[in-house]
């Protein structure tokens, strides 16, 4: 059994949209008041014991302080008298909020022993805590109308939410599997229901015989090792200009205004539209390599060691010299543009359903070497044609993904990967 999430936007009227509004506001007091309280006496017996970082420290020190999860959660009947308003919340929306305060915790004590930058959990505002949910079939409730939509076979159906209301949902695709959670999230000034569901893994696609290395840039979004191109979009780039003239007209706006409140709007509306575009031409284009090749290799990229802003460079009087900040940036930007860790994951998760395999190999390298004869020609970012003396004459691009496509076949062990069957 696998889990898939799927995601449809919730069409609700002022009313019920203001409750969820309340809803989400209230989890997130009662999320900042439960991380208080565990703060308070952690940092307390802190103090107290050097090694409480250590296991069986940390252990033994939850124990005699009794706040945990468990203990938390009982706290919400007597929450509930103090605070009436909590009675309008289903109780087992309450309670996933105290398991997402226990997750933070587990998540930085895991990061503290495995010598990570810790990042203690911190107090949600209004912009970053963003969801409620309903871990399990309590609370809510669908129900499918008979007529279909109209148009592209969208099926409507309702949302019956307890102690909310009833929404609007346009199903544009159906849900299959047995639904686990209802998560409830908010997007700008938009609402969404995502139901994540445990269903059976479809079978395999038909065995590819084709594998192919592909180079991820900038001038393309991607070079394949049989010499074709995947354009690169650029729908940041080309929302650039409109963007700008979004946030110079909100920095103009009176902080705490209506007109300021739409402003903030109207970016964010901008924004999710070139994340829904960038997401939506990496999917299709995963579904096309997938579909296509058995073996796809990528080049393990870390793009936050890529985007990282040059060091200032002085001279020795401590003058600062050029250090080419201004053309990183640009760089940078169209990185960043181009989502090349989303679109790698997007086609890892795709390959798994598939049958396929992906591989990232070392990138050291890739881009100077010969794919023919193996010689390191070393070559600036201006270069764009990859000339050899053995003759190789060809794409830059195209020369590193052929490079690391055999980077990808020497590190597949023998037998990984299927073979052809001869007659």
């Amino acid at each position: 059994m696998s889990i898939k999430a799927y995601k449809y936007r919730i069409y609700a009227n002022k009313q019920t949209t203001e409750h969820l509004q309340w809803t989400l506001d209230r989890c997130r007091e009662l999320y900042n008041a439960g991380l208080q309280e565990r703060r308070d006496a952690y940092e307390m017996h802190v103090k107290r014991h050097p090694g409480y970082y250590d296991e069986e420290t940390r252990k033994q020190l939850t124990r005699e302080l009794a706040i945990g999860y468990y203990e938390q959660k009982r706290e919400l009947v007597a929450i509930k008298e103090v605070r009436p308003e909590y009675q309008d919340i289903a109780s087992h929306v309450l309670q996933n909020v105290m398991m997402r305060l226990k997750r933070a915790y587990d998540d930085f004590f895991r990061r503290v022993q495995n010598g990570e930058e810790p990042g203690y959990p911190r107090f949600q505002g209004k912009n970053r805590y963003d969801s409620f949910c309903y871990p399990d079939g309590a609370g809510w409730k669908l129900e499918t109308k008979e007529r279909p939509a109209e148009k592209k076979g969208i099926v409507k159906v309702n949302l019956k939410l307890a102690k909310i209301g009833t929404v609007k949902l346009h199903l544009h695709r159906s849900i299959e599997g047995t639904i686990k959670t209802l998560t409830i999230k908010r997007e700008g000034e938009h609402w969404y229901a995502i139901f994540t569901c445990e269903i059976r893994k479809p079978e395999p696609l038909p065995v590819s015989y084709e594998d192919v290395g592909i180079d991820l840039g900038v001038t393309h979004f991607a070079a394949l090792s049989n010499g074709e191109f995947i354009n690169h979009p650029r729908y940041f780039r080309q929302a650039e200009k409109k963007l700008a003239k979004a946030q110079q007209a909100l920095a103009q706006k009176k902080r705490g205004s209506h007109r300021r409140t739409k402003a903030v709007q109207h970016v964010a509306r901008l924004h999710r539209k070139i994340a829904n575009q960038r997401k939506d031409f990496q999917h299709k284009a995963a579904r096309t390599l997938v579909n296509r090749y058995q073996v796809i290799i990528f080049e393990d990229l870390q793009v936050k060691n890529l985007t990282k802003a040059p060091a200032p460079r002085q001279d020795e009087t401590g003058n600062y010299l050029p250090n080419g900040a201004a053309a990183k940036a640009g760089l940078n930007k169209s990185i960043l543009d181009a989502g090349w860790g989303m679109f790698t994951r997007i086609i890892s998760v795709k390959a798994a359903w598939a049958g396929r395999t992906v591989v990232f190999v070392n990138p050291s390298m890739t881009s100077q070497t010969c794919p023919n004869c193996g010689a390191v020609r070393k070559k600036t970012l201006n270069e764009r044609w990859h000339s050899c003396e053995c003759g190789c004459e060809l794409d830059r691009d195209t020369a590193s993904a052929k490079v690391i496509l055999d980077l990808g076949h020497r590190t597949l062990s023998v037998g990984t990967r299927p073979t052809q069957e001869t007659a």
